[in-house]
């Protein structure tokens, strides 16, 4: 499986929860560090959490705190849990993997708003 498949995007009000999942196949989740990103309206892209082949994580300082980067390997998915959400997580959110080959695997991306 070369692709990325997620799901758990919508609309929730300041303060809400999400949690983004990301399906992968086993030969590439294996073997790959992954990342979420996101892309505000008029914004340029950004990282906002990464999590490596060891299980190292890292995010974002804008939401540190209050997102959870996490992966199941026996379910090859990747998971994004938001927690106290601000109107300005709202973006298209995306998964991404890097193998250790190199290549590189894109979700198709998921609509998260928070509104006030």
């Amino acid at each position: 499986q070369v692709q990325m498949v997620e799901s758990g995007g919508g609309s929730v009000q300041a303060g809400g929860s999400l949690r983004l999942s990301c399906v992968t196949s086993a030969s590439i989740f294996r073997i790959s560090n992954m990342n979420w990103h996101r892309q505000a309206p008029g914004k340029q892209r950004e990282s906002v959490a990464s999590i490596t082949i060891g299980g190292t994580t890292d995010y974002a300082d804008s939401v540190k705190g209050r997102f959870t980067i996490s992966k199941d390997i026996d379910k090859n998915t990747l998971y994004l849990q938001m927690n106290s959400l601000k109107p300005e997580d709202t973006a298209v959110y995306y998964c991404n993997g890097v193998d250790v080959f190199g290549s590189d695997y894109w979700g198709q991306g998921t609509q998260v708003t928070v509104s006030s």
